[in-house]
């Protein structure tokens, strides 16, 4: 089975690709929807509240407050900071559930599946070994994922769908923007680029080509 890591900045149109992968019969797993559900739990939120009390209310995280906690009235440094603390309680959990998502893909023989992580290659950073040891193939040695696919279109094109969101501002996205490792360096680390730049039809025809591509290459993450 191929590992197909999925990742791109906010406003990229990642979901959208995702979906398209899911049409075609790929099982795909969402970190964003596996946080979201994390989330609800008293047992997480709990957690939260003790780092960010004002974001968790009737035993659940608010997810617009908690990003209040985190991004509002704070320097860039301080933000990171923030993060950085809620990563530390979340990403374990949302790592778990991940590997439950491979573990259930192998057995049902699945030929591809992908793991949709919007900090993908941030969080592979941390591990300065496995960036060093991804060869010409991109094969990955750590076996998270064997190939990176990065989801991106022009910054204009960006900024444009991300201020259209809910709740959106120019401030908030510039400290998003700060948080995450820029397009430019993402595209420079995939394996394979996703340009949705146009139309939703051209973008589901560069998700189907990329496919017809991935079936001819090395499944090294194939388990019995």
């Amino acid at each position: 089975m191929i590992i197909l890591g999925l990742t791109g900045s906010i406003g990229m149109g990642k979901s959208t690709v995702a979906g398209f992968f899911a049409k075609e019969g790929v099982p795909v797993y969402s970190a964003d929807k596996a946080a979201h559900a994390l989330y609800k739990k008293k047992e997480i939120a709990a957690e939260i509240a003790k780092i960010f009390p004002q974001a968790v209310a009737d035993g659940a995280v608010d997810r617009q407050k908690l990003a209040q906690s985190l991004f509002a009235g704070k320097k860039p440094a301080e933000q990171k900071q923030a993060v950085a603390r809620l990563e530390a309680i979340i990403h374990p959990y949302i790592r778990a559930e991940e590997e439950k998502f491979v573990q259930k893909a192998r057995e049902q023989r699945h030929w591809l599946a992908v793991l949709d992580i919007p900090l993908l290659l941030e969080t592979m950073a941390e591990d300065k070994t496995a960036l060093c040891e991804r060869g010409k193939t991109g094969l990955a040695k750590d076996k998270r994922v064997d190939y990176i696919a990065v989801v991106s279109a022009p910054y204009e094109v960006q900024k444009a769908r991300v201020l259209a969101r809910p709740n959106m501002n120019a401030e908030k996205f510039a400290a998003m923007l700060a948080q995450q490792m820029s397009d430019a360096e993402k595209r420079g680390k995939a394996d394979f680029i996703i340009d949705t730049a146009q139309d939703l039809a051209q973008t589901r025809r560069a998700v189907q080509a990329l496919m017809r591509h991935l079936v001819l290459l090395p499944r090294p993450s194939l388990k019995a």
